[in-house]
């Protein structure tokens, strides 16, 4: 028996609020354990009083998640008063009983000795605005990625400013290809009839770049994609098609341009603004990256200056401007760049004021590890899921790793954060800020199963725009790559993206929920994938990353199929089937 790696911390991920009357408390252990229960009951059952007796109930747990080196029990119980106290029976595959309590490992009869004090642990009570409780429409969201420079350009009598659609030789950050609002409008149905139900866009605010994460402005929208009138009748129409939004907030750091900043280089000390930023030197003015730390900026970027979300004047103005954006544009969701470089003090008040605005907004932080600190409740709903993007990519890029590895990472993704959180983990494949999935890919089979993968798991799925045709591109800026709508609309693609709209479809259907749970199937290989969904286990995912064709002696409805007949899945290939009962 192995007593190193088994823990528990009341609160956090272990033990948190479902809903309004559910708790869900989870264990860690190691593998040395084979089994847990949970002893239970309201702390006051007994009396008030220490020297009256306490002892819980006991509650079965299963083991929900296993990771490489860690495996995890939970159980879901009703306190029937709104609190808990509690602590662990824990059985080692030789035989030997332990109890856990918040001061360490135990005999069990140590639980028992009244003449000592008990650390048991003590969930204080279920308060309703602690309960972590994102949008629900999120949920069901499988959204789009635009990167507006790049996805569709209508004639606006200004074609002669930009780049010529067809070169896809992106240059540098400045190349403007003169994307439009008026060439998202025209795409909308394009987009409605793949299935989106919602678009993420990248900014679309006034900067002096084609990324735009540089603000100039970050009430006007850029005068290149079009006007705020433009962008506000581009959400009805959207809404209309059954299509969210969500805009980019770049609050970590303003642009170079952005009158605060202007004002302070004007000023010095003097600017009623100097405490916006992060100025640590009297010559911050002069040029080049600031590695010498004359201020702080996002990376070493000197043109993007860090703004400081403890101060109460910024917290105010951006609060103030994500309210217009609300009033103005009724938008849906709102992701902030670099989200874990703003403070947690910031992010609350926001959440607070814009939720009591918009009930069901959608908050959405841009933090590539663990995330968990800012999904607690009252700051993120959820958050971009770059450690899913992680373990699906290292999986076929490296083939020493098997069906096992991929479950253990996969959990591991899972394992951050609370159920409700996972629901609506914002999942992605490719994005503005790493090499496109084809061309990571490698082959249209890897690449066709990354994207089975996709959209047969928990949390919401996105798609980058040009996914859906297998668009190429390797890092920034040949991964922002102008979409070829006259490929798009010749037919060129479409086989491809049929296979996407089906996939999408069956995302929407009760079986891939996001609330239902992900069960691993026995393997039949080492790089054989196979996952259920639901409490029935009817839909399996089955994917042959291996190297030779395996026979599937399952039997139903064939969803989705890529490689797939007559019962033999072939290398590369994978398919999705609702089995018979």
């Amino acid at each position: 028996m192995i007593y190193e790696g088994i823990r528990h911390k009341c609160g956090y991920n272990d033990c948190y609020c479902l809903n309004d009357d559910e708790l869900r408390i989870c264990l860690h252990a190691n593998r040395s354990v084979s089994n847990a229960v949970l002893m239970c009951e309201d702390p006051y059952i007994g009396g008030i009083s220490e020297a009256w007796a306490w002892d819980g109930k006991p509650v079965a747990m299963s083991v929900s998640l296993e990771l490489s080196h860690e495996i995890i029990f939970s159980a879901t119980v009703r306190p029937v008063y709104k609190r808990l106290q509690y602590y662990f029976r824990i059985t080692f595959d030789d035989g030997t009983e332990k109890c856990l309590l918040e001061d360490g490992l135990h005999d069990p009869s140590f639980v028992n000795r009244r003449d000592l004090a008990l650390n048991f642990y003590k969930f204080g009570w279920m308060n309703e605005s602690d309960i972590m409780k994102p949008p629900r429409w999120a949920a069901d969201t499988v959204w789009y990625q635009i990167f507006p420079d790049r996805f569709s350009r209508e004639s606006d009598g200004r074609d002669d400013k930009f780049e010529d659609w067809d070169n896809i030789s992106v240059r540098n950050h400045k190349c403007r290809y003169g994307g439009n609002i008026k060439g998202v409008l025209k795409r909308l149905p394009y987009l409605a009839s793949l299935g989106i139900t919602g678009i993420y866009f990248t900014p679309i605010f006034l900067s002096q770049t084609s990324h735009r994460y540089d603000t100039t402005d970050y009430e006007l929208v850029d005068p290149d994609f079009g006007t705020n009138e433009e962008f506000a009748a581009l959400v009805r129409k959207a809404h209309d098609l059954g299509i969210r939004i969500m805009i980019d907030a770049v609050f970590n750091h303003s642009g170079k341009d952005f009158f605060a900043w202007q004002d302070v280089v004007r000023n010095g000390k003097s600017s009623p603004y100097f405490n916006w930023y992060y100025i640590r030197s009297a010559d911050f003015t002069k040029q080049g990256n600031t590695m010498d730390g004359r201020y702080y900026s996002f990376a070493f970027v000197s043109e993007m200056p860090k703004l400081n979300t403890n101060n109460p004047e910024v917290r105010n103005y951006l609060t103030a401007v994500c309210r217009k954006w609300l009033r103005e544009f009724n938008i849906d969701g709102i992701r902030f760049d670099v989200g874990n470089e703003i403070s947690h003090s910031f992010i609350r008040h926001l959440s607070t004021e814009l939720k009591r605005e918009k009930p069901d907004l959608f908050l959405l932080g841009e933090i590539w590890t663990d995330a968990s600190p800012y999904l607690e409740g009252g700051e993120y709903d959820s958050v971009m899921n770059y450690p899913f993007l992680h373990a699906v990519g290292n999986f076929f890029r490296d083939s020493a790793l098997t069906a096992d590895d991929f479950r253990h990472m996969v959990s591991y993704c899972y394992s951050l954060y609370r159920e409700q959180v996972n629901e609506v983990l914002f999942n992605l494949l490719d994005s503005h800020d790493v090499s496109r999935l084809m061309s990571r890919a490698g082959s249209c089979d890897t690449f066709m199963q990354q994207l089975v993968i996709l959209m047969t798991m928990p949390g919401t799925p996105c798609i980058y725009y040009g996914t859906e045709i297998a668009l190429e591109g390797t890092g920034d800026p040949d991964n922002r790559r102008p979409m070829p709508w006259k490929d798009i609309d010749s037919g060129k693609f479409r086989e491809i993206t049929a296979k996407i709209a089906q996939l999408i479809a069956i995302r929407k259907e009760p079986g891939f929920s996001s609330s239902v749970p992900l069960n691993w199937e026995n393997s039949a290989g080492n790089r054989i994938l196979h996952y259920s969904r639901g409490e029935s286990r009817r839909h399996h995912v089955c994917i042959n990353a291996g190297t030779d064709d395996i026979a599937l002696p399952l039997e139903g409805d064939v969803l989705f199929r890529h490689g797939y007949e007559e019962r033999i899945l072939k290398k590369g290939g994978a398919v999705i089937m609702r089995i018979s009962q």
